[in-house]
């Protein structure tokens, strides 16, 4: 259970949209890679599984990372690589995030 402060959170809203409806994303949005309870996400270790990935989906975990932390660099020109569904998807997660 997501905690309602989390979903409220501009950063966090954002990058819990992506991973609760993107395909890829949605596996991986388990205990190994998000302490909800600390507010905490393992960035690198979500990064390092992602690697085999196909440039679409690097890149929407790319901003859903963003999304919560700009540290986290992403190529909004890569947005190219995404089929229409997932256009949206970040279209909204932008919204959310900076809308």
């Amino acid at each position: 259970m997501i905690p309602d402060h989390l979903l409220r959170d501009r950063y966090w809203k954002a990058m819990l949209y992506l991973f609760s409806n993107h395909p890829k994303l949605e596996r991986y949005f388990t205990a190994q890679y998000f302490d909800l309870e600390s507010g905490t996400v393992r960035a690198a270790a979500l990064k390092k599984a992602a690697a085999p990935w196909s440039e679409s989906e690097k890149f929407v975990l790319n901003l859903a990372l963003h999304c919560f932390n700009e540290i986290h660099k992403v190529n909004l020109s890569d947005m190219d690589y995404l089929d229409q569904q997932s256009k949206q998807l970040a279209f909204e997660a932008i919204k959310l995030r900076f809308g």
